[in-house]
């Protein structure tokens, strides 16, 4: 089972999980796994890799940064799920938005969500769409990505939804340095200031980082531009 091979690890992680959050994660990995025939969700498929590469690395999030109880927590991009669903398994108190651009990926996180009797809003909107929806911008607490984009781009897709205060934290791998030091013009443009990198490792998977960074001011109205701009032209 993939909380057998994940369970050792908790305490170290300092992420303990009781028998139904145990139950939730095998539930999500079964349903990963069988939704996976049918439509590409994740290259990870083993056991280990689905326990270590994934669960792992999103309950890693809550130890490597601080989530205030009740917060308003967006994940931008989700894809699979990862982080924002393991998050709310472990953190059954936040108040969950998973924002993603494609409706098949929804209907999967709806299925989820249905068998694990979690709660959380799904959202199906590109990120930059996202940034202009008044119920949504600058609305969120705190703010994670995982394996969207380069972090020039990624913070301008997401910054836009951190209320001022708040935090944004994607997660990159440790060789991100380079990345992280040309994305601080763009940070700075869009309201936010990088606080700290955080670094761990992960047992497989080698090293990992969370880009915690914080919100100081509001974001210029002109951002998120649209996708191709972005893409094309990252602030710089």
């Amino acid at each position: 089972m993939v909380t057998d091979i994940l369970k050792p690890y908790l305490e170290e992680f300092g992420v303990p999980l009781d028998e139904k959050q145990l139950e939730q994660l095998e539930i999500y990995a079964r349903l990963l796994a069988e939704w996976n025939e049918k439509m590409n969700l994740t290259a990870i498929v083993d056991d280990e890799g689905v326990a270590l590469k994934h669960f792992l690395d999103c309950l890693a999030l809550l130890r490597q940064t601080y989530i205030p109880s009740g917060a308003r927590v967006a994940d931008v991009g989700t894809g699979a799920g990862f982080p924002g669903v393991v998050l709310k398994i472990a953190r059954p108190d936040i108040d969950l938005v998973l924002i993603d651009s494609l409706q098949k990926r929804l209907n999967f996180l709806e299925e989820v969500l249905s068998q694990t009797g979690l709660s959380a809003k799904l959202v199906h909107a590109r990120a930059e769409d996202a940034g202009h929806d008044e119920k949504l911008r600058e609305s969120f607490d705190f703010v994670t990505a995982r394996a969207v984009a380069n972090l020039s781009v990624l913070a301008e897709y997401c910054l836009p939804l951190v209320k001022v205060g708040g935090v944004f934290a994607p997660m990159k791998t440790a060789e991100a340095e380079e990345e992280i030091a040309q994305a601080k013009p763009a940070v700075a443009a869009l309201g936010g200031k990088i606080r700290e990198v955080k670094l761990y490792e992960l047992p497989v998977a080698g090293g990992r980082s969370v880009v915690v960074i914080d919100k100081e001011r509001q974001t210029p109205p002109k951002y998120p531009r649209q996708g191709t701009k972005i893409s094309k032209k990252p602030i710089k």
